[in-house]
């Protein structure tokens, strides 16, 4: 490019000298002809001189760049020849691994076979094995699983056991202590009398000449009371003494009442009969509203419905295994309430519930079903607190769903389980601790059971070379499931298992 950039100078300073003269041979004379042609002949002169340097410089340029070049293509040269010498290196190892690995896997493929072989060897000395081990045990494979899988399972259930006897001794004296605290301070506070009276209710009369008065003519007095009232009078040999039997409490109140003012008037004729139970049944509703209102104020209940009050004192007439039903369910409102204080939860639900708890009994020979679902629809049906429903519902349930429950359910056995609370025959007294001997003596591994506490508990002596201490727990867990599930009784029964042993050694 340089050397073009020179001849164009060239041209351009041999085309200014020709300009250059014309211009002065058409311009001026012979004189100044002769010194524009010197003067041409100097610029051409200095245009070849200007031109050789032009010339000399390019040339000089032309070189360097041809070194410099050369230089680059020789360094570049050298990294190629050490890029091919490095590739065929790797080349080489390349090979080289090639041709290792080829020889592993002709040594792998070898040992597969081998092993394929020893393989082969050992199933057949397995299976030998296997079928002389069969031999000599008399299992097969498939008995000898099952009798693994059900040592395992009673390991297992072992260590359950024993991971469940190690939870309930650490746990079971601090629960003791706070269940013990709570429930004999609730105890201590409350000292109620509860009321013990038969079903039948008796009319003493001045003399055995009533008997035939309350009889009447062809029997039409008697009749007439007992189409009234709804009761059974009874007139026997016993003297001075009319006995009145209802399955209804309420009704057998108002006959006895009502027979109470016969016989002080003296006159007894249906009309008169028929007024004076007019009147003992007024008499009665006032009796049961006013039961229950005192029911109420004395637990410290108030804002309840005027039918679930009149339904509440309607318990007054009512008896559960001898013991008075308002009474009962008083006490199991105080004792709910004192133990719900202690535990921190809701008093006033604790005490509604416990004391609507058997509020179904007033009404199950009017509607079928168990009490406690019949008490717990109708206090739902006149808007009570839906924890004191589920405390009526279940407050003879293994299960509560809510705190309250719980307690009205402990409250209810407690108040049940007082001694004196409740009257049994010595017959089905006597047969309740036989039935439950019976039970326990029942299971593998016990030597003797006896009922105590007025069946409240049973104490079961196990043999202790039959049984562990783990086994033992577990048999009282077993126990208490047989008891619940076929005997009937009140309140709760505890279980004991016993497992003692003697070392007896004499001194010689």
């Amino acid at each position: 490019m340089e050397i073009a950039l020179v001849v164009l100078a060239v041209l351009a300073a041999a085309g200014i000298g020709v300009a250059t003269w014309q211009h002065f041979k058409s311009r001026v004379d012979g004189t100044r002809l002769q010194n524009a042609s010197q003067q041409a002949t100097k610029i051409t002169n200095d245009a070849e001189d200007e031109k050789r340097k032009i010339m000399l410089a390019a040339q000089e340029e032309v070189l360097r760049q041809r070194t410099e070049s050369e230089r680059e293509i020789q360094v570049q040269r050298q990294e190629v020849t050490q890029m091919e010498h490095r590739y065929i290196q790797r080349e080489e190892q390349f090979d080289r691994r090639t041709e290792s690995l080829e020889k592993q896997q002709l040594g792998l493929a070898d040992k597969e076979q081998e092993l394929e072989t020893a393989r082969g060897e050992v199933d057949a000395l397995k299976a030998k094995q296997l079928q002389t081990l069969e031999e000599l045990a008399g299992l097969t494979v498939k008995d000898a699983r099952q009798l693994v899988l059900k040592q395992g399972e009673d390991d297992a259930q072992l260590e359950l056991g024993r991971r469940y006897l190690e939870l309930e001794r650490e746990h079971k004296e601090r629960a003791d202590a706070n269940a013990r605290s709570i429930v004999t301070l609730a105890i201590n506070r409350l000292a109620t009398d509860v009321v013990s009276e038969v079903t039948t209710s008796v009319v003493s009369l001045p003399n055995d000449e009533m008997k035939g008065r309350l009889i009447g003519r062809e029997g039409r007095n008697i009749r007439t009371l007992e189409s009234l009232t709804g009761v059974d009078v009874i007139i026997d040999d016993t003297p001075e003494v009319v006995t009145v039997s209802c399955f209804d409490p309420v009704r057998r109140e108002v006959a006895k009442l009502a027979l109470e003012k016969l016989v002080s008037d003296g006159r007894i004729q249906p009309a008169r009969i028929e007024e004076t139970v007019i009147k003992a049944q007024e008499e009665i509703e006032q009796t049961i509203w006013k039961a229950g209102e005192e029911a109420t104020f004395e637990v410290g209940v108030s804002g309840l419905d005027p039918e679930l009050i009149r339904h509440l004192g309607r318990l007054k007439y009512r008896y559960s295994y001898g013991e008075n039903v308002l009474k009962h369910s008083m006490e199991v409102a105080l004792l709910s309430g004192m133990l719900a204080a202690e535990a921190g939860a809701d008093v006033q639900v604790a005490k509604l519930g416990g004391l609507l708890h058997d509020i179904g009994k007033a009404l199950t020979h009017e509607v079928s079903g168990p009490h406690a679902e019949i008490g717990a629809e109708l206090a739902k049906k006149h808007g009570i607190h839906y924890n004191s429903y589920v405390g009526i519902l279940e407050h003879h349930s293994d299960e509560h769903e809510t705190i309250e429950s719980f307690l009205i359910a402990a409250a209810d056995a407690i108040s049940a389980s007082r001694p004196g609370a409740r009257k049994e025959s010595l017959e089905l007294y006597v047969k309740r601790l036989q039935d439950l001997e019976a039970v326990a003596t029942g299971f593998d591994g016990v030597e003797r059971a006896f009922a105590i506490q007025a069946g409240r508990e049973v104490r079961v002596m196990v043999k202790p070379e039959d049984l562990d201490d783990v086994q033992a727990s577990s048999l009282a867990r077993n126990i208490a499931r047989k008891v619940a599930e076929d005997l009937v009784f009140p309140g709760q029964i505890k279980v004991t298992v016993i497992r003692e042993t003697r070392n007896v050694e004499y001194a010689r």
